[in-house]
Parts: structure tokens; sequence; C-alpha cells
């Protein structure tokens, strides 16, 4: 039987979505094809969708999620609209840098992450935003995220604004897209970039390679992202090789790509110290014990330290700093012992 996208997403809202087979692709199993274009699905959520008959292949279902795929084969999925359950409210302390009636400021820990998702249901930012401001948040830019016109990764540190109206949201989100907020971040990475200053400039986009990663792509792949970068201090006397050297950067953001700084960075050849995912732990090896014990650092070493931006009211500008966290701190004292 021969079916198109409105039949085998009949009776249900949600996106379809074409996924072509690459040549890498040949002999793979479809479901785990479909896990690698589709990272936000997990591989058991597309298995159970193609057994359920919304994916097709040249108008036909398939069913079978082990169907081995060919190169150049198209592939349609329906992806059925998922339920958007309304986080409930958990009085999680905040750090609260600025508040009014419009917006708040947060200082966000390590380790939060900034609205629910799939692994992380509750006891994120939202959550305790939802506790602090009460029902008026509830709504504001979406059911999951009210709120959120950016984010920071859960492992990153710092400073992140939260709209508490409709026309506060509006505003920060356009101001982001124009890139009229000004955003600067503390990086500790290995080695010493030269020149001391300048910027890393490179499209980001997913890596070709590990589709759960990003990376700077080649030509028009990917979306512009530009980096301004300035060493601030420098860890490890001339004696040591390059490699077992380090720097406090300074880091401003002209775009805001997922994993923007940490791609960027790691792509220059200085990775944020303790990054897992691309590369800031690869002297743990070290013989070295004093580099291995920073390497062991257990999170991406990033620090949101400054926003700016004008106030969506009353116009006024507003510039918040955060100081670096203790555990910065303590990382950079096991620096100067390089």
């Amino acid at each position: 039987m021969n079916v198109g996208p409105a039949e085998i997403g009949a009776a249900q809202s949600g996106r379809t979505v074409a996924v072509a087979a690459a040549p890498a692709d040949a002999g793979a199993r479809l479901d785990r094809v479909l896990a690698l274009a589709l990272p936000e699905h997990s591989r058991t959520q597309l298995k159970r969708l193609i057994e359920s008959g919304r994916v097709a292949l040249a108008g036909a279902v398939v069913r079978d999620p082990a169907l081995k795929v060919r190169s150049g084969q198209v592939f349609v999925a329906f992806l059925p609209e998922a339920s958007e359950p309304a986080p409930v409210p958990q009085a999680i302390p905040l750090d609260i840098r600025f508040e009014d009636a419009h917006l708040i400021v947060i200082d966000k820990p390590a380790g939060m992450v900034v609205h629910p998702a799939p692994g992380n249901p509750d006891r994120t930012l939202v959550n305790a935003l939802i506790a602090h401001c009460g029902d008026s948040l509830a709504g504001i830019g979406g059911v999951r995220r009210p709120g959120i016109v950016h984010r920071l990764d859960k492992d990153t540190s710092g400073l992140l604004v939260v709209a508490k109206t409709e026309i506060a949201h509006r505003a920060l989100s356009g101001d982001f897209a124009a890139r009229r907020i000004e955003r600067a971040y503390a990086a500790l990475v290995w080695g010493v970039p030269s020149p001391s200053s300048g910027e890393i400039i490179g499209n980001i986009g997913r890596s070709p390679v590990n589709r759960k990663k990003m990376a700077v792509v080649a030509g028009s792949h990917g979306k512009p992202a530009v980096t301004r970068y300035r060493v601030e201090r420098v860890f490890g006397h001339t004696r040591r090789p390059p490699n077992l050297q380090a720097a406090l950067l300074e880091c401003r953001l002209l775009t805001g790509r997922t994993h923007q700084i940490r791609v960027h960075l790691a792509a220059h050849g200085h990775p944020l110290i303790g990054d897992p995912v691309y590369g800031g732990r690869s002297r743990r090896g070290s013989s070295d014990p004093v580099a291995a014990a920073i390497a062991a650092f257990p999170r991406q070493a990033l620090h949101a330290r400054l926003l700016g931006f004008m106030h969506p009211d009353t116009g006024e500008e507003l510039r918040v700093e955060s100081r670096l966290p203790q555990d910065i701190l303590d990382l950079m004292a096991s620096l100067e012992r390089l």
C-alpha cells in the first residue's frame, strides 16, 4: 500500500521529516540510521516509531527496525508532537543577581540543567523558577521552557537572564537574535593561543562523524559562528612542553551556536580543561601527575561571567557580572603548579 505523509501521521499532530541515507549508512539498521539523523530521539523511541507504521520508504510503510539501509534511500518519518506536561515547582535555592517585575538574572551553578528534557525531568532551573515566581511565569515562551530566552550547558556555570512577561520574552529573544546582547565567558584551556587575541571563525553544525557532537564544518554546512578571545593569564613555565601549559581566556560571543566556545577552542587546538566531549581530558594519561590531576577536572572549565543588555521595559542598560566559582578558583590554584 502506498501512503503519503498525511496518512502516516493521520489523527495525530506532529511533523514529518525526510532522512536520506548517506553512503556511510549502507548496510546499517534503519533504527540506527534514524537515530544518527535525529539525535533528539532515542533509538528505542525510533524503533517503536517504525514498528507503529510511522516510517515510509518510496510511499510504502516500513515496520522493520532492522531493515538494512541502502545508500540514497529516502525515508519519511512522522514524529508525533510530544506531550508537554507542565514542570512542577520545586523549592531549589537560586543565586539571584537582579530581579524586577519584568525579568530575573540568575547565576547558575554547574550541574544544573536549564529546563526539563529527556533524562532530566525535574530539579532544573525552570522548576526552581516556577517555585520562585509562582503562576506569573506560567506559559511564557512555552509550557516546558517558561521564560527561557537562552541557555547554558548543564556543566557551564554563570549568568542567565529569564523573562517574566511575554513582552520581555519577545524583546529579549529579539535582542539575542540580533546579537545585541553582550556576553563574556572565562575559559581555562590547554595550551596558550597564538596570537594572544583574535577571532575564531567557522560554521558550526552536527559532526558528520558523531551526530551527538557539534563541529566546525566546511563550506555552507552549519551556521556561521564567530568567537572573540583574549589571553588573560598564562600557566606553566616555559621549560614545560607547550602541551603542558594552560591559559585563562576571556571569550565573547558574536553568535550563539550550540557548544560554540567549546567547539571553536577545540578546533583551534586549545580545548577547555575538563571537557569530556571536545578533548579537554586528553591529558589524563600524562605521566606528569599535576597535568593528569588537572585533566580530571569534572566539567568543562567555562563560566559565563558577564551579561549586558537593554532592559525591555525601561530601556536602561543592565550589566551584570559574576565572580568565578570556587571550583574554577581551585583549578587555577592547581594550574599555578604547572
